[in-house]
């Protein structure tokens, strides 16, 4: 019988897991989807962003909250250093609180939302905080669900066009697992030049590897517990390990504490979270010069021994892609945020079997309601009221 992350689909349904673990494992599937989708949106997307990203005037800002959030914070070094236009990523939750310091009335802007439920107050309301305070302003929704606010709101208006995921990348499970990868994949194929859609098949046949390899020693890993995780990673990777480290806390109810850092930073304070109940997980850059800096922490930690395990996930790593299919796939001209699907891969697996060893239901780990799949409970406040 066929197991699914190293249990039978029967299993996972027992204890409140099968959603969760199948969007984990359809991604692959769902990259070759969203390669098609993109290839189909092409023209009509390249019409719409028209020369607007080889303007030196053009602001793009990249948003979203909680994990969504952190697809921006993935992409944006990629996205800005490709054009001459200004990429950053500001999170929904900064550009409501701090308007004036991210918007500028007479700067042309396009806002590129993410969004897997794309119902959230914050985000449909900083479309509205947009529209009121700058003067040119278009919106690019990347968004997993049709009927959410977000998609509906724009659905007949010229200045915004919605770019929809795959439907089975709107996860049914609380964790953003497809979604996540999904969105960051269609935002770097939308808005990076010259972009071909073999990259996505390609990174699809890397993640089919990589979830038939990683499975057995990724739960492996898991069966044993800990109480802090540390994810560390370089450059674009620093923001996926805030999305690694959100991924286990969310799925172990908070029972296990994560932080994220980047590999330089981690000297610098963090590093006193280390203990004997401590793991610690370093995503490699594609990056040599990265990398180098990186294994300078790595001897550092392996030699101190606080630490109960670390492990490397990613480029000439513990866990990472076998090096003929590495070359086949042209993967080594890389960047960071291209790679970075690959080795959440590992992330989402660790936080699901953590979930597990804990009696929790991956699916929905907060039975109690104190942390919900679609926020609740924020109160939208007019920015000029104050």
């Amino acid at each position: 019988m066929t197991t699914l992350l190293q249990r039978l689909p029967q299993a996972w349904r027992d204890i409140g897991g099968l959603d969760t673990a199948e969007e984990i494992a359809q991604q692959p599937t769902l990259w070759r989807e969203l390669a098609g989708h993109l290839a189909a949106e092409r023209t009509r997307l390249a019409d719409f962003l028209g020369n607007s990203l080889r303007n030196p005037h053009q602001r793009v800002i990249l948003t979203g909250a909680g994990s969504s959030a952190y697809v921006g914070e993935i992409v944006a070094d990629e996205l800005n250093a490709a054009w001459p236009c200004q990429v950053r990523a500001v999170a929904t939750t900064s550009l409501l609180t701090h308007p004036e310091l991210y918007l500028e009335a007479d700067a042309p802007t396009l806002l590129v939302s993410f969004a897997r439920s794309g119902s959230s107050p914050e985000s449909t309301a900083t479309v509205q905080l947009l529209r009121e305070v700058v003067r040119d302003v278009r919106f690019l929704n990347i968004t997993c669900n049709p009927s959410g606010q977000l998609a509906q709101q724009g659905a007949q208006d010229k200045s915004v066009f919605n770019l929809m995921m795959p439907p089975a990348s709107c996860d049914r499970g609380f964790a953003m697992t497809s979604s996540f990868t999904c969105m960051l994949l269609a935002a770097l194929c939308a808005l990076s030049p010259n972009v071909q859609p073999q990259r996505l098949e390609a990174l699809a046949q890397l993640g089919e590897q990589a979830l038939r390899n990683w499975s057995a020693p990724v739960a492996a890993l898991a069966a044993k517990p800990v109480r802090r995780v540390v994810y560390l990673g370089s450059g674009p990777l620093e923001a996926l390990a805030k999305e690694a480290a959100l991924k286990i806390l969310e799925l172990t109810g908070g029972q296990v504490l994560a932080m994220a850092n980047s590999a330089l930073g981690f000297r610098h304070g963090p590093k006193a979270a280390l203990n004997d109940e401590t793991l610690v997980v370093l995503f490699r850059s594609a990056s040599p010069l990265a990398r180098r800096y990186e294994q300078d922490l790595l001897q550092e930690l392996q030699r101190e021994q606080i630490a109960a395990r670390c492990l490397t996930v990613g480029v000439d790593a513990e866990i990472g892609i076998d090096a003929a299919v590495w070359n086949d796939a042209g993967a080594a001209t890389w960047h960071d945020a291209w790679l970075a699907p690959l080795w959440l891969l590992m992330a989402q697996q660790y936080a699901l079997h953590q979930s597990a060893l804990l009696q929790l239901r991956p699916d929905n780990p907060f039975a109690g309601g104190t942390v919900n799949r679609v926020v609740q409970g924020v109160t939208i406040y007019r920015h000029d009221d104050f």
